[in-house]
């Protein structure tokens, strides 16, 4: 069985920031750390070369396979910004249709801008879906 390619590393994630050349995505980048650090009560971590993380728990699925992975994360991609929601929340659906301009995947919300979304929101979503991996992997060391 393959190992997983995105683990915990040692880059630094104030490197990963700074490396961010457009000026205005360095600063939501820098805005959205911090929200997700108070939704989550973690540190972040960076988990491979682009994805600053918060927490972590273990997983298994039908086909065998375990791993690790974040509890929330996000990673600032050139069109928008990625945010790993790995659970869904009790009241996902209610905070998605307030939450403002985004796309939703299968765990991953995708903002263009900050600008373009309730932060309060954001900050509820992340938290819930966080709650919400504690709850499913009580074992887990997030």
């Amino acid at each position: 069985m393959s190992e997983a390619k995105t683990k915990p590393t040692q880059v630094s994630v104030e490197q990963y920031i700074a490396a961010i050349v457009d000026s205005e995505r360095r600063a939501e980048v820098e805005s959205l750390l911090k929200l997700m650090c108070q939704a989550t009560n973690q540190a972040p971590v960076m988990w491979g070369p682009s994805i600053v993380g918060f927490g972590k728990y273990s997983y298994s699925n039908a086909s065998g396979r375990t791993g690790e992975s974040c509890a929330a994360g996000f990673a600032a991609r050139k069109g928008d910004i990625s945010i790993y929601l790995v659970a869904e929340g009790p009241s996902q659906q209610v905070l998605l249709s307030r939450l403002g301009k985004h796309k939703m995947g299968k765990a991953c919300l995708s903002i263009r801008r900050l600008a373009e979304v309730d932060l309060k929101v954001l900050e509820q979503l992340v938290s819930e879906s966080y709650a919400e991996v504690l709850r499913r992997h009580p074992c887990s060391d997030a």
